[in-house]
């Protein structure tokens, strides 16, 4: 029976995120919006008033009266102009605040569902894919609210513009709509091409990140080796790709405007000439001339829309990006809680696999409560894999694990936290001293109690050496390997919890560092249950039982004297 609790994935669609972000932005998009369609509405009656004003100033010179009606219009030009640039400031602050609460709220929401999926989001994306994911998609995908609020100010004024023609006269915008379709197609043309170079583009530039992040964190190996050339060659393979997109995603907008801008004069000479026509016929004065060759060019503005349809298509593009990392399902937890006390861990027919590939096929374990449990093995025979199920940092394809007879999957997220402690190899040190680090989501651990722990960790002799001790920034500590995994054994100490699984959390110690940490292990923890991945054989020795594990399977359980007596298990730790 399967225990994986886990929401069905969803195909990534770009279009959920990006409504939900204009749905978190939708008071400042109103807003944004209001401002640019007033900001178009000024636009569209500066042509008028302009127009007005040069009837009126003719009107007065041929007719000998005032310049009243003239100085008025100038007066409303001026004013159209002054709101035009008020509106614009706005509209720039607007956008700007818009673009980074919305970029900030999508980054949110893709750490908090990274957090809950949990270490399975690692393992489909690379963690250089991910911050790349996180800091530039999310960037552009970020704009996308603010970007369709100025798309439809941008629509607003040809739109606006055509209807403007067609209030002076029917026949000027009857010779510019003959030739909008074309305009129409090179958009559309745009848009399809775009999309395409521009997926490939940031898909191209996650990879590049991944393998980035990669090498850094393989820094000091690369250095010992000497392969720094061919590291950074495996980092940039795929830059002249990423070139070729980049040119390909600037000739298609440089094409596309080319060709608007090319298609935009022969409208507005078309426009200008039948303007021209009706005012030999007299059917529109010289204002309405110069307002409509203004209008239209504000109806063949397509640049603008080019750069509108441009930053929606790259949003779109971030947005997909982002949905496929929102698409894995998160690890849905119970309500139950646990009996009083205990501390037995069951694994029954557990099967796991990783990457298309079985790791483990068929387990059953049992952790009695207060046991230490050692789970040995070779390389690649799934120990990490095992100590990740046992509390269910990762869930079975299929089996039970259930801890005092509780399925783990039942456990509320609370329960199982809380009951259930790890230390790894590598821990990560988080809290911003080293007091926090090791009281790191204990419920307010007392000073006393961090301490405590510390010292059966042995981490206390260095902590006190240093010069501020438990107050030290984890960022300024020169931690060594051996004391960042004591930080984290004293980090799993402090936590309580009835089961502790260490996954080669004493790896990096000296033997001697290794032997007072096993004795306090079991003189600290008495009454919980103890999981630990060893890799030494002291370890294995100090255990109550050992698990050995062979291919994905549980070779043999015993005492480690009883399995030493077995050629085959000497050869798991060299001997």
């Amino acid at each position: 029976m399967a225990t994986t609790t886990t929401r069905p994935e969803q195909p990534a669609t770009s279009a959920h995120l990006l409504g939900a972000a204009t749905r978190y932005s939708a008071a400042r998009c109103t807003v944004l919006a209001l401002c640019a369609v007033a900001g178009s509405g000024a636009a569209l009656l500066l042509p008028l008033a302009i127009g007005r004003a040069l009837d009126a100033v003719l009107t007065g010179h041929l007719t000998g009266r005032g310049d009243t009606d003239a100085t008025r219009w100038i007066l409303a030009c001026a004013a159209l102009i002054a709101a035009s640039a008020l509106l614009d400031a706005l509209d720039g602050v607007l956008t700007g605040t818009t673009n980074a609460r919305t970029t900030a709220w999508l980054r949110g929401r893709v750490v908090r569902h990274v957090l809950a999926v949990g270490p399975r989001t690692t393992a489909r994306f690379a963690p250089g894919d991910l911050v790349a994911r996180l800091i530039d998609n999310a960037a552009h995908a970020g704009i996308a609210p603010a970007t369709a609020a100025a798309l439809l100010a941008a629509l607003v004024t040809p739109v606006g513009a055509v209807v403007a023609l067609a209030l002076i006269d029917g026949w000027l915008a009857v010779a510019f709509v003959a030739g909008a379709p074309v305009l129409f197609f090179l958009l559309r043309a745009f848009v399809r091409v775009s999309s395409d170079c521009v997926a490939r583009y940031q898909q191209v530039q996650g990879d590049i990140a991944g393998r980035l992040s990669e090498a850094i964190g393989g820094a000091r190996t690369i250095a010992a080796a000497h392969t720094e050339d061919k590291e950074a060659a495996r980092v940039l393979r795929t830059l002249p790709e990423l070139s070729r997109q980049g040119h390909r995603m600037w000739r298609v907008q440089g094409r596309s405007q080319a060709q608007a801008v090319a298609v935009a004069p022969l409208l507005q000479i078309a426009v200008a000439a039948v303007a021209g026509h009706l005012v030999l016929q007299e059917r529109i004065s010289v204002g309405d001339l110069l307002a409509a060759s203004r209008y239209a060019v504000l109806a063949t503005g397509v640049g603008m829309l080019v750069g509108q349809l441009g930053g929606l298509v790259r949003a779109r593009a971030a947005a997909r990006r982002l949905e496929e990392v929102l698409a894995e399902p998160e690890t849905v937890h119970g309500t139950r809680g646990l009996p009083p006390a205990g501390g037995r861990l069951e694994l029954r027919g557990v099967r796991a696999s990783r990457g298309g590939r079985t790791v483990l096929d068929g387990v059953d374990l049992t952790v009695p409560a207060g046991s230490t449990v050692a789970v040995v093995g070779r390389s690649g025979a799934g120990k990490s894999l095992l100590a990740a199920l046992a509390g269910r940092l990762a869930d079975p394809d299929e089996g039970d694990v259930a801890l005092d007879g509780v399925p783990l999957d039942s456990l509320s997220r609370e329960e199982l936290r809380r009951e259930v402690g790890y230390a790894f190899e590598r821990p990560a040190l988080l809290g911003a001293t080293l007091e926090g680090t090791i009281g790191f989501g204990a419920p307010r651990p007392a000073p006393e109690r961090v301490r405590e722990a510390a010292r059966a960790a042995r981490a206390d002799p260095f902590i006190t050496r240093l010069p501020d001790g438990y107050a030290t920034p984890c960022a300024e500590a020169p931690l060594s390997g051996g004391e960042a995994q004591r930080l984290g054994l004293a980090r799993a100490f402090a936590r309580g919890g009835r089961f502790l699984i260490l996954d080669d959390a004493m790896s990096s110690l000296d033997t001697v560092t290794e032997h007072h940490i096993a004795e306090a292990l079991l003189r600290h923890t008495p009454h919980r249950s103890r999981l630990i991945i060893a890799h030494r054989a002291a370890t294995a020795a100090r255990a109550d039982t050992v698990a050995w594990l062979h291919e994905g399977r549980i070779r043999a359980v015993g005492t480690h004297a009883e399995l030493w007596q077995r050629a085959e298990y000497r050869q798991v730790f060299g001997s």
